[in-house]
């Protein structure tokens, strides 16, 4: 197929990749030009811009940081032009960026009135699924629009979950990340706890990982160094999945729940606990350096 990709960012980039790998045709896009040049190593097209990406595309797919990336690519903003009149009509547009799921509603919305169609399919794995293939898609929108989606998206992960009409993907999506940042945060506490009275951290973590306070952040993501070697602590912080995107991502928790007046107590603390380590200076680096406030000094 010819696909358009654009976002070429930590996760956006091995998804590229690994549709050129399985044989599509990828013409890919991003604002940074060393993104586009490394996609175009690896068996993408390079695009000039987001318009030229599109040219010929028969899927459309973007992975942006926020909600205003979204609504102004497609639907255009201070006074720009947006992308739907440059796709043709039939063309499907799957968006992976975890938004607000009135803004995934809203695009659909104008891409329907313009013959093209549209699923939100926010995704989990942090850029290790990105890169293996191992996604899990979390995907709002029709049955038949999953089903045309559904062979891209088995290349880029192993998991699909039809979670409803369109912005039900973004809601899933908000309350998983709520949750993990919530077990981050509690990681943290526990792992420094034990670390400031005398206990090593591998051997408390792998006691809590058997114990019944097992969770993902303790079998996949340790946030202390040197426990797992792959994992952002490990290598300074670097890469992952940044603290100011689950800051995001908790901030649109809490406006979902504001708009349904559902109580989210602990949802709020972790948000509160990410701000102020975003404030600190800790924004760019990985959300689980979130230890870093929480360790004995």
């Amino acid at each position: 197929m010819q696909i358009a990709f654009i976002g070429l960012g930590h996760m956006g980039a091995p998804m590229a990749i690994n549709l050129a790998k399985a044989g599509h045709s990828v013409k890919a896009f991003d604002l940074s030009p060393d993104a586009v040049t490394k996609v175009a190593g690896a068996g993408c097209q390079a695009a000039a811009s987001a318009e030229d990406a599109v040219k010929g595309a028969e899927v459309v797919i973007s992975m942006l940081p926020a909600s205003q990336h979204v609504e102004g690519l497609y639907l255009g903003r201070d006074g720009a032009a947006g992308l739907l009149p440059h796709i043709a009509k039939g063309v499907l547009v799957i968006d992976s960026s975890t938004i607000a799921a009135a803004t995934s509603q809203k695009v659909a919305k104008a891409a329907a009135a313009a013959g093209i169609g549209f699923i939100d399919a926010p995704v989990s794995g942090g850029t290790g699924g990105a890169i293996a293939g191992t996604l899990t898609f979390m995907v709002g929108g029709s049955d038949a629009d999953l089903e045309r989606a559904r062979p891209l998206l088995e290349k880029m992960g192993a998991n699909i979950f039809h979670a409803g009409a369109v912005g039900a993907g973004q809601t899933a999506k908000i309350c998983n990340n709520m949750l993990l940042g919530i077990l981050m945060v509690g990681t943290s506490e526990a792992i420094a706890l034990g670390v400031a009275n005398g206990l090593d951290p591998k051997v408390l973590s792998e006691i809590m990982r058997r114990s019944s306070g097992g969770n993902w952040a303790l079998e996949k993501y340790n946030p202390f160094p040197g426990v797992h070697e792959n994992a952002p602590a490990s290598k300074g912080y670097a890469g992952g999945f940044g603290t100011d995107l689950m800051l995001k991502d908790l901030g649109l928790a809490q406006e979902t729940a504001i708009a349904t007046r559902t109580s989210t107590p602990l949802g709020g603390m972790a948000r509160a606990v990410y701000a102020a380590h975003s404030l600190a200076g800790h924004g760019a680096e990985d959300f689980s350096s979130v230890i870093k406030m929480l360790q004995k000094k």
